[in-house]
C-alpha cells in the first residue's frame, strides 16, 4: 500500500509554517539542534546552548536515545515479529527514523507518526516515504488527545493485530496535572495482546541535568518534567518487561561495538514491555 500523506500539498505546508512561533524554543527544534540538524531557529539554538552549558552531556543523551530507538525497533521487528508502529512525539525527520529501520528489515511494516509541532508537520513528507509493501502516515495531534490519535491511527494500523507504541521523551512533556499515567494507559488499552510499549524519559537523579532543564523550562513553549526512575518504570504497570527491564538508556541491549562510555551518569531510563 502506498503512503498516506497528511501534508498533501504546498498550501498545507504553508499553513503549518504559519503556525510556527519563533519567539519561544520548542522541544522538537531544540532536539534537532542537539542532534546536529538544521531545522531550528536562534531561540532554539540559545535554549540548546544553555542546556549544553549547564549539562554538557545533553547532546550525547540525544544521541543515546536515537540509538535506543534503533535497537528497540530492530528487536521488535526481528525478535518480536512486530510490523506496526505508532510513534508519538516523533520530532523532526533525521537519520534512522522508525519507518526506515522497520521497513529496512520488514518492508511490509506500517508506521504512524504523531507530533504537534507545525515544523514537523511541514517536513512530514520526509517521514512519509515508504516501501510499496508498507505504509506510513502522519497525525498532527497532541499526546493529550489519545482518543483522537487512536481514531486517526486506525486508518493505517490494524488494531486487531499487535502494535508497538513508541513514546520517547514524550511522557516528560506531560505535567502531573495532565495525568501522564492515565494517558499512557489509554493509549495502551485498545492495543491487541502481544503489542509493546517502548518508553524512555529523563530522570531527576542528576543535579546538573535538573538545573539545565529548570533553565530551559523558564522560556520553553512546553516544559519538561524530570521524574524518578521508579516513577518512569511505573508507566509499564501491567505489562511484561523485556529483559533487561527499565535501565539506563545505553544499557538496554547495547551493541557489541557501542560508542558511548558505560560509566555515563544515568540521566535517562528506558524500557520495552509486552502487553499480555
Amino acid at each position: 500500500m502506498e503512503s498516506c500523506f497528511i501534508v498533501s500539498d504546498s498550501n498545507a505546508a504553508a499553513s503549518a509554517w504559519a503556525r510556527v512561533d519563533t519567539t519561544v524554543p520548542h522541544s522538537a527544534r531544540v532536539w534537532d539542534f542537539l542532534l546536529g540538524g538544521k531545522d531550528h531557529f536562534q531561540v532554539d539554538r540559545e535554549a540548546g546552548q544553555t542546556l549544553l552549558r549547564l549539562f554538557p552531556d545533553f547532546a550525547m543523551v540525544a544521541r543515546l536515545q536515537r540509538e535506543f530507538l534503533i535497537r528497540a525497533v530492530r528487536y521488535l521487528v526481528k525478535e518480536a515479529g512486530i510490523r506496526q508502529f505508532l510513534d508519538i512525539g516523533t520530532g523532526l525527520p533525521t537519520a534512522n527514523n522508525t519507518h526506515e529501520v522497520a521497513q529496512g528489515l520488514a518492508p511490509e511494516s506500517r508506521v504512524v507518526y504523531v507530533d504537534n509541532d507545525p515544523i514537523v508537520l511541514a517536513h512530514a513528507r520526509a517521514l512519509l516515504t515508504s516501501t510499496s509493501e508498507g505504509a506510513t502516515d502522519y497525525i498532527d495531534a497532541d499526546v493529550r488527545r489519545p482518543d483522537l490519535i487512536l481514531g486517526q491511527a486506525a486508518r493505517t494500523l490494524d488494531f486487531s493485530r499487535p502494535i508497538a507504541l513508541m513514546m520517547l521523551s514524550i511522557a516528560g512533556q506531560l505535567t502531573d496535572d495532565d495525568d501522564p499515567q492515565g494517558i499512557v494507559d489509554r493509549l495502551v488499552e485498545p492495543l491487541a495482546a502481544g503489542s509493546y510499549l517502548v518508553l524512555s524519559d529523563g530522570t531527576n537523579t542528576n543535579p546538573a541535568l535538573i538545573e539545565a532543564v529548570s533553565a530551559y523550562n523558564k522560556s520553553a513553549a512546553n516544559t519538561y518534567q524530570l521524574r524518578s526512575p521508579e516513577r518512569i518504570a511505573g508507566f509499564f504497570a501491567g505489562l511484561e518487561l523485556v529483559e533487561p527491564g527499565v535501565v539506563s538508556t545505553p544499557e538496554w541491549r547495547p551493541e557489541p561495538d557501542r560508542w558511548d562510555d558505560p560509566a555515563t551518569v544515568v540521566s535517562a531510563v528506558c524500557g520495552v514491555a509486552r502487553k499480555p
